[in-house]
């Protein structure tokens, strides 16, 4: 997969990149380019941009000089934070306790990626919401299903990291069925190892579902990105049913806590 930009509106791109599993296995990972109603632009999640999709980004943001901020949302993507630090240094750089414990000598900002006093800085253009009932960043440094998902106001897209997926599954007999939205294959292994931490859950993904019911784009990383203009199902009850199907799980977590 060559890594590509997806114009999803005047004032969202999303970038397609490469991640190779053991070198070889291709399962991609993804940025978002974001105009701000001020006129500045922030990249949410780090990549290291090259060849015609630096140019790209360079000529839609003054050759980097509009790009304001620098926001990683997923506790353990952490390959690339680096160099696009080293590629746009007066970006401010968000991230969660991780990048900041990962990445001690760079210039991180006071307000984690996953508080509300970060949340509040960018109010205007997005909304930002942390899974609940699972763990955030798991002492298991394989299990990465949390992440911080931001809204992006103007464009109505979600963008994701993990939690949500949209890729194609196996159905009967091995046969690829449609793409569907499902949520990350860690979630029984993340639940928070507590009394209502399923039903935390539950109400945190009808919460979303909800408030960002008119949600016609969903960037996910390591999959696809579904645009739904006017369509149905829409995106807020493909969620609801990515939910259905977690039921079993859910119902376990709760015969052994609750």
């Amino acid at each position: 997969m060559t890594d590509k930009i997806l114009k999803i509106s005047d004032d969202f791109w999303n970038i397609r990149g490469e991640f190779r599993v053991f070198g070889l296995l291709n399962i991609g990972t993804q940025a978002s380019l974001v105009k701000r109603g001020n006129g500045k632009f922030v990249l949410l999640d780090a990549y290291t941009l090259q060849n015609d999709i630096k140019q790209q980004v360079d000529s839609l943001t003054n050759n980097g000089a509009d790009i304001e901020a620098i926001i990683n949302l997923h506790p353990f993507h952490t390959i690339h934070v680096e160099q696009a630090h080293a590629d746009y240094p007066n970006a401010k750089l968000y991230g969660t306790k991780r990048h900041l414990d990962k990445f001690p000598n760079l210039p991180w900002q006071a307000e984690l990626s996953n508080s509300k006093e970060f949340a509040a800085l960018f109010s205007d253009d997005f909304e930002f919401s942390v899974p609940r009932g699972v763990d955030f960043i798991s002492t298991n440094e394989n299990l990465h299903f949390a992440s911080v998902l931001a809204y992006h106001l103007a464009s109505k897209t979600i963008h994701v990291d993990d939690t949500l997926m949209f890729l194609k599954l196996p159905g009967l007999l091995g046969v690829l069925k449609s793409p569907e939205v499902s949520f990350h294959m860690t979630l029984s292994r993340t639940l928070e190892r507590r009394k209502g931490a399923a039903d935390d859950f539950r109400l945190w993904v009808a919460e979303i579902a909800e408030q960002w019911s008119d949600a016609e784009v969903l960037c996910a990383a390591h999959s696809q990105t579904l645009i739904v203009r006017n369509g149905s199902p829409s995106i807020a009850a493909m969620i609801m049913t990515a939910l259905k199907r977690e039921e079993l799980t859910l119902r376990r977590h709760q015969n052994k806590f609750d």
